[in-house]
């Protein structure tokens, strides 16, 4: 019940975005640029005792999924960090993520194609091998080739 709770608050083209990630119970997965937050909790809905970890470059985005994700950080499901996604990488000990996504970020679209080259390559490093990045822009998502 409280996925629909969740889902509730999205709009129809996030919803959608959640719904098309490959998502199973026990994964990791890594939201790139994620405040407020709303898609994270949708996502820690579904994967039960997973975990992700919202990234954004934005402070007041953090101070923000912190706010409207405490049930979620205080379960141990969710949590948030302050840094851009060309500039981050696993603290010591954290395991990899399974699975990465990033909605309207602009290392991604190619608003900031410098910075995309380096959150590639970052984000590569941070997923289990084989794991994979999607971004908006598909049908309503589309994998991006991190290899190489």
């Amino acid at each position: 019940m409280r996925l629909n709770v969740v889902m509730a608050v999205l709009s129809a083209r996030l919803a959608a975005i959640v719904d098309a990630l490959p998502l199973r119970p026990g994964m990791r997965v890594l939201e790139i640029g994620g405040a407020p937050g709303s898609a994270a909790r949708a996502v820690a809905s579904r994967i039960g005792t997973g975990h992700v970890l919202v990234i954004d470059r934005s402070a007041s985005g953090v101070a923000l999924i912190e706010r409207n994700a405490r049930a979620e950080i205080d379960a141990g499901v969710l949590s948030a960090r302050h840094v851009a996604a060309e500039e981050f990488e696993l603290l010591a000990g954290e395991e990899p993520y399974d699975v990465a996504f990033a909605v309207r970020v602009g290392a991604f679209d190619g608003r900031h194609p410098e910075a995309g080259r380096e959150a590639r390559r970052r984000v590569a490093a941070a997923l289990v091998p084989g794991g994979r990045l999607f971004i908006d822009g598909g049908d309503p998502l589309r994998a991006i080739d991190l290899r190489g």
